[in-house]
């Protein structure tokens, strides 16, 4: 059999609705072309619509999930949106990849799919195909530009579409407005979620990635994956009560000068799209799925000595700006020392407040300790207010070579880099580049007041975590945030948390340094410890609070592991209550938070670890106070647990 099946070009092959190909004549038949999941759960139908324009709709367990959508582009070379014609669909074909990772819920990852193409011609005969590939959590498909051109062609528009059920919900993040906020320096994926609202709830700027949507047979979360800095980054808009969501470009505000691009998408071809994908199924699937660095490029060849996940103490969470001095930074290289963290990171206005010199010293000094510094920088140029320094040393390959080689002379093993601002094709190169040059000087990477990474971690492995989230530095601010902490964190790991590392900064065990009355128990800050997903996790907790802990509580978190084998979901609903396991070599831990006001009585099914004993650490009688005590999973696998509203405990099982 031929790898791809031919279509002659008549008229009877566009049919109103659908379409297929007989093996036998090459006519098209009123049938749809089916690609299914290797378990067949999930089947996406590829139909050509009365206008000529391309479309597809997805089913799960026999229950449409995804109605009639488009598919399509327009480009400055030609429209392929309609009067298009099939002109070949590939065999489906089996797409099999195995990596690793140190910075995922999983470390060993296999993504098994089944693949088709779509090749298609519009009106003047330009060539593009749609590729889809479907594995037993959901789909990607993408778009490719075939026929090689010495000129470059422009992305004008997307017509890709998602039709969700009109009686379906979602939990949606909005779209901050592009130079808005403190400093201009939005948009920075920093609100709070809307949850359980109806799909038509309208937000003039759109919504961001990932989408969690929940219709009546299953869960959806809809995201992007496979920026290299060719396409901008996108996001999803509807028309108000419109179940119909569009991918939307950027405010044309979100560019940058600096890297020779734009706003819309631009390349020579030939050219590959970045990977629309969607996660299907319950929220086991929703919890346990890679999908989202599965279809990211591959790693990047690099030495892999310099990638090491770990955690940090961090003194501005707590002290703030008057307190990046060196004094103050020398007590948290003690205290990441004494509590067996492998970075201490050094905030705002470093070179003005220590200055290089004396940062050599602390470098000295805590490599001493067994602690590596990390050291923040100010991304921009002319694209925000802020005053913060270093500032305008990384805009170029040249200056960022310069600066970066000196950190390694130093001894910095990272950078976290803030206050990016926009998703234009310009913008996603920057990061790219940045990425791209960190990597020559064995340097890790925190993006703050960034884009969502959208697969990033896989492909730049040295890509730590990003910020993208509204994380606890809101909290110390207002007490409007402190009240809400719990659902929002409850939030997160279903949707923002899903598959990219995200620098919520978690863990503040005893009190806020502030005039803010932290509303959450220390068990549930406690458990983010587990929850939350960051390649480098930077503790919200100070020298000062940590001696306030119990000794039950810090041996915990010496000995937590610093990234995970394996991931299950156990319990929960998005904004209301997560309880996840997670594995690392063999050892279990399980951890729980209740988003909600109220006392919960939780009937857990533990059976993979049923006859096992395990420490639980669990909400004191006392505010701030912790339980410590041994417990036994039964033989049944089922275990009882009472969590306090804004409550949590984590289980370790060795």
């Amino acid at each position: 059999m031929k790898s791809q099946i031919k279509v002659k070009l008549h008229r009877r092959c566009i049919l109103p609705g659908l379409f297929t190909i007989s093996m036998v004549t090459g006519f098209c038949q009123k049938k749809p072309v089916t690609t299914e999941s290797p378990d067949k759960k999930i089947s996406v139908e590829f139909m050509v619509n009365g206008d000529q324009s391309v479309g597809y709709k997805v089913m799960f367990a026999n229950s449409m999930v995804l109605e009639n959508s488009s598919l399509g582009l327009v480009t400055s070379d030609g429209d392929f949106s309609q009067g298009l014609a099939v002109t070949s669909v590939s065999n489906t074909e089996p797409v099999k990849d195995i990596y690793k990772t140190l910075n995922a819920k999983k470390s060993s990852i296999t993504y098994l799919a089944n693949k088709r193409v779509f090749h298609l011609a519009n009106k003047s005969g330009q060539q593009l195909d749609i590729i889809f590939q479907v594995s037993n959590d959901g789909i990607g498909f993408r778009y490719y530009f075939p026929k090689a051109s010495g000129n470059v062609t422009q992305i004008l528009s997307e017509a890709t579409t998602y039709t969700l059920p009109a009686t379906a919900t979602a939990f949606l993040q909005p779209m901050q407005e592009s130079k808005s906020g403190w400093e201009k320096t939005n948009p920075a994926y920093e609100e709070h979620y809307k949850q359980d609202v109806p799909v038509g709830l309208y937000n003039k700027r759109g919504w961001v990635y990932p989408a969690l949507f929940k219709t009546k047979t299953a869960w959806l979360l809809i995201t992007e994956a496979g920026m290299d800095g060719t396409y901008c980054n996108t996001r999803l808009y509807n028309d108000s009560l419109s179940n119909i969501y569009h991918i939307s470009f950027p405010d044309p505000r979100e560019v940058i000068g600096i890297t020779g691009g734009g706003l819309l998408p631009a390349s020579k071809l030939p050219w590959y799209s970045p990977w629309r994908i969607i996660t299907i199924g319950g929220l086991n699937t929703i919890m346990e799925s890679t999908l989202g660095m599965d279809l990211a490029a591959p790693a990047k060849k690099i030495d892999p000595s310099f990638v090491r996940p770990g955690k940090a103490s961090w003194s501005w969470i707590n002290s703030k700006d008057n307190f990046i001095v060196y004094d103050e930074q020398k007590k948290y290289i003690d205290f990441a020392a004494d509590m067996h963290w492998q970075y201490c990171l050094v905030d705002a206005d470093w070179d003005r407040k220590i200055g290089y010199d004396k940062i050599k010293e602390l470098a000295d000094y805590a490599a001493t300790k067994n602690v590596s510094l990390l050291l923040w920088y100010n991304s921009a140029g002319d694209w925000n207010t802020v005053k913060y320094t270093p500032k305008n040393m990384l805009l170029t390959s040249e200056l960022r070579s310069r600066e970066f080689a000196r950190l390694q002379a130093m001894g910095i093993k990272g950078v976290k880099i803030d206050f990016f601002g926009g998703d234009g094709q310009s913008v996603i190169k920057y990061y790219t580049d940045i990425l791209e040059d960190a990597a020559k000087y064995k340097l890790l990477v925190n993006f703050h007041g960034a884009t969502l990474p959208r697969g990033w971690a896989r492909t730049y492995p040295q890509l730590m975590t990003t910020e993208a989230v509204r994380g606890f530095e809101m909290i110390t601010f207002n007490q409007a945030d402190a009240d809400l902490e719990a659902s929002h964190c409850a939030m997160l790991p279903y949707a923002r948390n899903a598959f990219d590392p995200m620098d919520f900064t978690p863990m503040n065990l005893y009190k806020i340094q502030t005039k803010v009355q932290r509303k959450t128990t220390s068990a549930f800050e406690l458990a983010l410890s587990v929850l939350f997903l960051s390649g480098i996790q930077h503790y919200a907790e100070s020298p000062e609070g940590m001696i306030q802990v119990p000794g039950a509580v810090k041996d915990f978190l010496r000995q937590l592991p610093n990234n995970w084998d394996d991931a299950k979901f156990i319990d929960g609903y998005p904004g209301k209550l997560l309880v996840m396991a997670r594995k690392s070599g063999k050892k279990w831990y399980v951890a729980g938070i209740n988003g909600e006001a109220e006392t919960r009585q939780l009937d857990l099914d533990l059976a993979f670890l049923k006859g096992k004993k395990a420490t639980l650490i669990s909400d004191g009688a006392e505010p701030l106070s912790f339980k410590n005590e041994m417990v036994t999973i039964a033989n049944n696998g089922k275990y009882q647990v009472e969590i306090k509203g804004a409550g949590g405990f984590v289980l370790l099982f060795e």
